[in-house]
């Protein structure tokens, strides 16, 4: 008989289907034997006979039965087949499962980290780990929706280059054959060859930093959620569609992702139609007029920072989310874009929400001679990026970017308390698969 898939059950009611499954929950009431059947659609009540009992979490069953309706004292409301079970006539077992190295049949997996992250394999299968995938799945798909209907091109960047894009050490080195190369920490010197070309580029890509932490929002391989436009009049231009952007993926995880967020007990960041834009001074003597604190004069925010400047705007506006721009020029990568009138700060800009950043852009460099002045000054070697400046020295129209971390939103959104948790198979220095040793 044709496999029904559980969410399909409920229209066949008085109907002879098979179903096939894994064991969620196993109860054993005398003769009978009641199991939840878990499909990637959902669950359903199975009512069978005794020599089920010898069946385990997580067996895999193929079985045939009659859809019945449930009597009204037994429906379960927070089941969508919560008002059907089946009547087991036989089954099968596909595949035995081993005993179990801990409980997941409960509604919270209460386990530590590291334990969870070690069995990945099994926790994977938890409704509630399940729900976070669903969510990041939304969320770059919401992403890529709207960029191309804004006119976009996805394009796929390399994972392998031979310059460091965003400066700074913290790459990983590989040996490419009898040469040396990096794991790409960012897509951006592509994608902006990409928009030379197209002019409205986009990429969803795995990237690679080699930093040295152990914090909760840092990871060394993650998914970026790229964009770049050409035709610009200004940075606000970038600004204004990263705005549009991040709404619309917090619109459609709100529609789609109903179930998941109850799981959570998860709301959305609250956002008003002008999301409040501040320059890096200005967010600083704000800190410092609100708490006392003084970060004048730092080169960015620190963690704490971000925590303050989200709280102090939420507050004053409603926002969840803030822009902040205007950064030392000299710190931040050769081609982000100086402002004209004060050349010691750029028109690059961060997108902070609730005290944490969610994403970095702004204006670039379009201006060949310019570009090579600034690898000259960022002590960049041109010959290790001659495709990128190729593309400049012809001709490119005022342009910007910017870009998402899939894991962090994720993260954010559903208030979990760990990045690793918002990765399907976490990296970072101390895990690959498993904890490496020391």
């Amino acid at each position: 008989m044709e496999r029904t898939l559980v969410c399909e059950a409920t229209a066949k009611i008085g109907q002879k289907i098979t179903i096939k499954g894994w064991v969620s929950t196993k109860r054993d009431h005398g003769k009978l034997t009641f199991i939840d059947l878990r499909d990637r659609t959902g669950k359903i009540q199975l009512v069978g006979y005794q020599k089920m009992s010898e069946l385990g979490p997580e067996d895999c069953l193929s079985v045939t039965g009659t859809i019945k309706e449930r009597n009204e004292k037994s429906i379960n409301p927070n089941l969508p087949t919560g008002k059907i079970e089946m009547d087991v006539e036989e089954y099968s077992l596909l595949a035995k499962a081993a005993p179990l190295p801990f409980d997941i049949t409960k509604e919270e997996l209460d386990l530590e980290l590291p334990t969870l992250l070690d069995h990945r394999s099994l926790t994977l299968r938890h409704p509630k780990v399940q729900a976070i995938f669903k969510v990041q799945a939304v969320i770059i798909d919401s992403f890529r929706e709207f960029m191309k209907q804004n006119g976009f091109l996805e394009f796929q960047a390399p994972s392998i280059v031979p310059e460091i894009a965003e400066g700074g050490s913290e790459v990983f080195q590989v040996d490419y054959f009898d040469k040396k190369a990096y794991l790409s920490q960012s897509p951006q010197l592509y994608k902006q060859i990409a928009m030379t070309a197209f002019e409205r580029v986009f990429s969803v890509n795995k990237v690679f930093r080699a930093e040295p932490s152990v914090t909760t929002r840092h990871l060394t391989e993650v998914v970026s959620l790229d964009a770049e436009m050409a035709f610009i009049d200004s940075w606000r231009d970038v600004k204004d569609m990263e705005d549009a952007c991040v709404k619309y993926i917090l619109n459609q995880v709100g529609e789609r992702c109903i179930e998941e967020l109850k799981l959570y007990q998860a709301s959305l960041p609250k956002t008003i139609d002008e999301t409040p834009v501040l320059s890096l001074r200005e967010a600083q003597q704000k800190i410092f007029d609100k708490t006392g604190r003084d970060c004048r004069g730092e080169k960015d925010l620190n963690p704490e920072d971000e925590r303050d400047i989200c709280k102090i705007i939420a507050e004053e506006t409603g926002s969840d989310l803030v822009f902040v721009y205007g950064y030392p020029t000299k710190k931040k990568p050769f081609y982000v874009f100086p402002d004209p009138e004060e050349p010691e700060f750029n028109q690059g800009m961060d997108l902070l929400c609730r005290g944490v950043e969610w994403s970095s852009g702004g204006r670039r460099v379009n201006d060949y001679e310019q570009l090579m002045k600034h690898v000259e000054e960022w002590h960049m070697d041109p010959n290790k990026i001659t495709l990128f400046l190729e593309a400049f020295k012809y001709a490119v129209p005022p342009e910007g970017g910017f870009a998402f971390g899939a894991e962090r939103l994720t993260m954010q959104i559903l208030g979990l308390g760990n990045i690793r948790e918002a990765s399907l198979f976490p990296r970072d220095m101390e895990r690959v698969d498993f904890k490496l040793n020391k």
